[in-house]
């Protein structure tokens, strides 16, 4: 990348004083001081772990010219460029944008929020406009995709350095559009400032992250504070089957669109039968078979159809491809061992995602039919879901098998104990703890009788497990086709 002035990078807004050569010409960016080269600019951020600000003077030891930062140091060095801001995160944003010559004004970006279904919208989004035809791009937590190179996702919502580098590359190799996840975290973080979205899509709002927001109500103002970014060119399109739906929406500026399974609104879509091969559903009064299972599902397959709506594609196209797409890695998908014991690997990692995926199987299973739910919770993370996670699950299975998730730095006996609150002493007996994954899916498989029903849920698309920092290769799916017998 060619080296840039600094005023030609500067962000338009939360500029508070300048303190040197605002022509100085700036080779690079970076936030973390350990990546700062000869002639770079050094954004000072105060981060959840630690304050940027403290590595100013590493920054420009390491030839930064430039540091943008919210607090001045005691110490500035001559012939480097000081830049007081409002908010270090937000001016990153701008700043990554301005250097790439600000790439969303070049491509249609669409940004999905919201507890679960993100990945599953954005990723089915994607797939129907690259089937329609047009060069896209994904931001997803299973990977990034530029037109049809993909690449292993690190976090739901990249850094905003990265996040302008993959726009950038998208406008560059043709992309049309880019469907994205926009987590919690991204818009507190201010990740996304300097993206201008030509729409945003709210699919629910459920627990989940308390761990970093604290309370429900920072959580659901995170969510909001993306729809409130919207312009006026922008659509919204919110879900009136969540309580929260209309919330996200109050005030904003972009054109308001509402889809529901339940009630009236402008993308409205019904379940006529389910079964575990699919569903036939009507949507906006057009029957169409869809390859998936579950009445969250079609919600967002629904949401799915509205943004293609809304972005100027024919209805019965969208609809005739939407009946061809099947589900994305990890999300409800189907095992069969020879035997005929039917297992479901699902990321299902908060109470209510757990509950959807029960709530489907529920609809479809017959009364003989045994469902055996394998479940954990994520260490260093939210502990107030856990023993939820386990209600949850012993409301919708007839027995229930506690395990390890991702316990990271957390005892994987701690956290299970931490899930067991959740069970009442009457219901006790229908649940079992096994500390080890393998071993509490191998007892489910054991368990389980011809045509009875076990679900794997928390890791889905995942293919290792985190303990004690340490990452191990781990496939729920694997697993289950090693015990079946079956080739993947």
């Amino acid at each position: 990348m060619q080296a840039k002035k600094w005023s030609d990078i500067a962000p338009g807004k939360g500029l508070l004083e300048l303190s040197g050569d605002g022509e100085i010409l700036i080779s690079g960016i970076a936030f973390d001081s350990r990546k700062v080269e000869p002639g770079f600019l050094f954004v000072a951020q105060r981060g959840t772990h630690a304050d940027g600000h403290l590595y100013i003077a590493a920054a420009v030891a390491r030839g930064a010219v430039a540091v943008v930062c919210e607090t001045f140091p005691d110490e500035r060095q001559s012939g480097v460029l000081y830049v007081r801001v409002e908010d270090a995160g937000e001016a990153l944003g701008w700043i990554a944008a301005a250097w790439h010559d600000f790439p969303s004004e070049k491509i249609k970006v669409v940004g999905v929020t919201g507890t679960n279904g993100k990945t599953s919208i954005a990723t089915l989004s994607y797939r129907l406009f690259t089937r329609l035809g047009f060069p896209s791009g994904l931001i997803s937590t299973i990977s990034v995709i530029i037109g049809t190179t993909a690449e292993t996702a690190t976090h739901t919502t990249p850094d905003a350095l990265r996040l302008q580098e993959i726009l950038a590359a998208m406008a560059g190799a043709g992309c049309a559009y880019c469907f994205m996840e926009v987590s919690s975290h991204a818009v507190v973080q201010k990740r996304i400032a300097g993206i201008r979205f030509s729409g945003g899509i709210f699919t629910n709002l459920t627990h989940d992250h308390l761990d970093y927001h604290k309370t429900f109500s920072e959580y659901l103002r995170a969510k909001k504070a993306f729809f409130d970014g919207l312009d006026e060119t922008a659509f919204a399109l919110t879900n009136l089957d969540d309580k929260n739906g209309p919330v996200m929406v109050q005030n904003c500026r972009a054109a308001v669109h509402t889809f529901s399974t339940r009630a009236m609104a402008g993308f409205r879509c019904k379940v006529l039968e389910s079964h575990f091969e699919g569903m036939l559903v009507t949507i906006d009064g057009r029957e169409v078979w869809l390859r998936f299972v579950g009445k969250f599902n079609a919600s967002n397959l629904l949401a799915v159809y509205g943004t293609a709506v809304l972005l100027g594609r024919d209805p019965g196209e969208v609809l005739e491809i939407i009946s061809e797409l099947t589900p994305v890695q990890g999300r409800f998908e189907a095992i069969r061992s020879r035997e005929g014991i039917m297992a479901i690997v699902d990321y299902a990692h908060t109470p209510d995602a757990l509950k959807n995926v029960l709530s489907a199987i529920g609809e479809i299973r017959s009364g003989t039919q045994k469902v055996i739910t394998v479940v954990g919770a994520g260490g260093d993370r939210d502990r107030t879901k856990r023993p939820e996670m386990a209600r949850e699950a012993l409301q919708g299975s007839d027995r229930v098998i506690l395990t390890s998730d991702n316990p990271r730095t957390e005892l994987p006996e701690a956290i299970i104990h931490d899930m067991e609150a959740g069970i009442d002493q009457a219901n006790r007996h229908r649940v079992i703890s096994i500390v080890n994954r393998r071993e509490a899916i191998k007892t489910a498989c054991m368990m389980a009788s011809p045509g009875d029903i076990i679900l794997v849920a928390g890791k889905g698309h995942e293919n290792y497990q985190e303990i004690n920092g340490i990452k191990t290769h781990f496939d729920d799916k694997e697993v289950l086709s090693e015990i079946f017998g079956i080739d993947q």
